[in-house]
């Protein structure tokens, strides 16, 4: 068999077939596998979570992924990295991280794949790939043919883990897509996920000057809410609340910031003019948000009381402001798009695809795994457990 691609799905269907007596041949076009797994977790690998359910996870077919995360799921993975005796440790939301480096993650799916005899070639360019029978009679049971820069290569299955669209400088391109539609299969519309906003009205000249800043909100769009930091950038927000959001939100919407989650602001402010009433609002409100912040929100919102005494500002103008705190809302012009994504949405069909062993429904032995697919988790290990689980599954059957 024959894997396209050596991140995280490739390596993982890779070490399992291998185990299992299966030849494995694993084709990176990269001078090395595993790249976004180094760069991930800021180099720690937020490797899974240990809240993971269907839910965490966006789909178009969303019962798809239930079956690979129920028969390899988060402890089976916990269990392999404390196998391979790798230190780790729990973050907020059930994130887990590497204490030391994620060469640590990929080290282990190397060892694996080594235990299950795989072959890896890296800077391999797919030129062409050809179900046999349509051009030689088939032998040795081979269903595909490959021209490569590397030579010609033949397998009875084809596993493409070619990934997304998101870091081309990683050497991420559409090629998964493309052998998708050779053989028959829809892929849904694409788009950059986990990826900061950015925008062009005033609240960029905003975000400029408050660039470094992060703080906890409820950032929410329609019925979708996320409390969690945001980041204010030179371009706009990110931060983990504004990625998770990224996935829910399209050209044009309106996102929702609420800078106290944990307040009903138009209660806490008329009780602060009763017992404060001498007080500046700037003054009662740096006390619970950073200075910087609460002299841009007081320019926008309070300008004509920015030196009145608490008790002098009427309730209207307080209710005002108090809508504006816990609902401040903001319509980006875009996000920083595949350079910065995380991940893509969209991808293959998964229709089109058995939800047991990730094999196509349109050609035997081509399977599909990894964020090719219209699979895409949320922030927080999520897309790692979605590479081991899927890449199990296909592992187990190819």
């Amino acid at each position: 068999m024959i894997i396209i691609g050596g991140g995280a799905s490739g390596l993982m269907c890779a070490s399992t077939a291998g185990q299992r007596g299966r030849r494995v041949l694993v084709l990176d076009s990269s001078n090395k596998v595993g790249k976004k797994i180094l760069m991930s977790g800021g180099g720690r690998c937020n490797f899974t979570n240990l809240f993971v359910t269907p839910e965490n996870y966006l789909s178009a077919n969303p019962h798809f992924c239930i079956s690979a995360l129920n028969r390899y799921t988060q402890w089976d993975f916990i269990a392999l990295v404390e196998k391979h005796r790798i230190a780790y440790h729990e973050r907020k939301h059930g994130e887990l991280f590497c204490d030391d480096s994620a060469k640590d993650i990929l080290n282990l799916l190397l060892n694996e794949c080594e235990r299950g005899l795989v072959t890896i070639k890296t800077q391999c360019d797919i030129q062409s790939i050809q179900t046999i029978d349509t051009v030689t009679p088939p032998t040795n049971n081979a269903r595909f043919k490959l021209e490569t820069n590397l030579g010609q290569f033949s397998a009875e299955s084809l596993v493409v883990a070619s990934g997304g669209l998101s870091i081309p400088t990683m050497g991420a391109t559409g090629f998964g897509y493309l052998i998708a539609r050779q053989f028959g299969h829809h892929v849904l519309p694409t788009r950059a996920g986990l990826v900061p906003f950015m925008f062009s009205d005033s609240f960029k000249a905003i975000s400029e000057r408050l660039s470094g800043l992060a703080l906890e909100v409820n950032l929410s769009h329609d019925n979708t809410t996320f409390t969690e930091n945001i980041l204010f950038t030179h371009r706009g927000l990110s931060g983990p609340a504004a990625l998770q959001l990224s996935n829910y939100w399209s050209l044009g919407e309106s996102i929702h910031i609420n800078l106290f989650p944990e307040h009903d602001m138009d209660t806490w402010l008329k009780q602060q003019k009763q017992q404060h009433p001498k007080s500046l609002l700037r003054t009662l409100l740096s006390e619970k948000l950073a200075k910087s912040l609460v002299l841009e929100l007081q320019t926008l919102l309070w300008p004509d009381h920015a030196d009145t005494a608490m008790a002098h500002i009427p309730d209207v103008v307080l209710e005002r402001i108090a809508n504006n705190l816990n609902t401040w809302s903001q319509k980006p012009s875009g996000t920083e798009g595949y350079r910065t994504a995380e991940v893509t949405l969209g991808g293959v069909d998964t229709t089109e695809l058995s939800s047991k062993t990730m094999e196509s429904k349109k050609q035997k032995g081509l399977f599909f795994i990894g964020e090719v697919m219209d699979v895409t988790g949320w922030l927080g290990g999520f897309n790692f457990q979605w590479a081991w689980s899927c890449g199990h599954a296909a592992g187990m059957f190819v």
